[in-house]
């Protein structure tokens, strides 16, 4: 599996576990916010031993943030707000362009930097 999948990943599940922080009001949507943010965690953990941990925290990050405030317009009823998509726009744009200067330079799982 590629490793930046595995961020991608990770990232739907923080979005998940996010809005479960928020909404969350069973036992069971409580059970499911804990599952997704040891997922989550989990996935990243394992993708970092393979990739450079701050370019995957920050992609791990941008796009968990884009997808929290997507997730919440689109679902939840924020209202759009032209600013703030263009900014998330921005952010995404960096997350990107970390991704290209890092470029495919994955390191052997247990090799030293």
């Amino acid at each position: 599996m590629n490793h930046w999948l595995k961020v991608v990943c990770g990232a739907v599940f923080e979005v998940m576990w996010v809005i479960g922080l928020k909404h969350a009001s069973t036992p069971l949507a409580w059970i499911g916010t804990i599952i997704a943010i040891y997922i989550s965690f989990h996935v990243i953990i394992v993708a970092s031993r393979s990739l450079p941990v701050g370019t995957v925290y920050a992609v791990f990050v941008g796009l968990g943030t884009a997808g929290t405030v997507a997730s919440e317009m689109l679902f939840f009823g924020e209202p759009f707000n032209l600013a703030k998509l263009l900014l998330v726009l921005l952010l995404l744009l960096g997350v990107v362009g970390l991704k290209l200067v890092t470029g495919n330079h994955e390191q052997a799982e247990g090799s030293e930097t």
